[in-house]
């Protein structure tokens, strides 16, 4: 029997699991005051470029669970509404399937947080991101 211990994954970054929500509009600051007032939220400042989105944590804790996003860049076309993004397996696999499948791809892949994201649309028009963690010790 071994002794070396095995790495174990997340239950977050297991296939299926949602990873993440964020809320996109078109002023986030002050939704970022809003949820700060109502939940408890404190935030931090994720820097795009010439402005910033904002990571939401709650109150004690060391890490954020959403995000409080400004329609702008590649988030230009996100409804304003809570968007759950769900992990997945192979991005550019889950990609293709969308495509197959007829939904469409809303917003390209490209990373963020340790990972690989895209928002799709599916065949009906509802609107879901997908995840795929990276693998920061390979």
């Amino acid at each position: 029997m071994s002794t070396e211990s095995q790495p174990q994954e997340s239950p977050l970054q297991r296939p299926g699991s949602i990873a993440w929500v964020d809320l996109t509009v078109p002023e986030a600051t002050p939704l970022r005051d809003f949820y700060t007032q109502v939940i408890g939220w404190t935030h931090v400042d994720v820097g795009m470029g010439d402005y910033a989105d904002y990571a939401m944590v709650p109150v004690g804790a060391g890490s954020p669970v959403a995000g409080v996003c400004h329609a702008r860049g590649l988030n230009q076309d996100l409804p304003p509404v809570w968007l759950v993004y769900v992990v997945v397996e192979d991005l550019a696999m889950s990609i293709r399937a969308v495509e197959v499948g007829g939904g469409r791809v809303v917003s390209p892949p490209r990373t963020m947080g340790g990972g690989r994201m895209a928002v799709i649309a599916d065949p009906t028009g509802a609107m879901i991101g997908l995840y795929q963690y990276v693998d920061q010790t390979a």
